[in-house]
């Protein structure tokens, strides 16, 4: 029998590869869409890899050590109109306000793979 956190994380994995899939379809990208739905565990690590190393020192948890209300909590992305990757992807890579933009420090698909790992971080209340 599976257990509840693991259905969680497989249902995260595979909203993940979905996501990622339907980024790829909309974005005419050179990736295969079949490349990325052949790693998921790697692009899930990847993801939380990026996110670790540049976004967790101000968003620890889907926090904001800097502004309070505006963390990658769901209500909050949904109230700023970040609940999209792509609307996640532009601030990652142009940045706003005190944000810094990430263009120049990671790669596309990096900026896309958080960006979809924030998102499926949110939908489950960052546990």
């Amino acid at each position: 029998m599976i257990s509840l956190i693991n259905l969680k994380k497989n249902l995260t994995v595979a909203l993940l590869i979905l996501t990622l899939g339907f980024v790829e379809i909309a974005t005419n990208s050179q990736i295969a869409i079949a490349d990325t739905a052949t790693t998921p565990a790697t692009a899930t690590a990847t993801a939380a890899e990026v996110f670790s190393a540049n976004c967790a020192g101000c968003h620890i948890n889907g926090g904001n050590i800097i502004r309070r209300g505006k963390n990658l909590k769901q209500k909050a992305l949904k109230k700023y109109g970040m609940d999209s990757i792509a609307n996640i992807s532009n601030l990652v890579t142009n940045g706003k306000g005190i944000m810094p933009a990430y263009k120049d420090r990671l790669s596309e698909q990096q900026i896309i793979d958080v960006s979809a790992y924030v998102l499926s971080q949110a939908e489950t209340d960052w546990k």
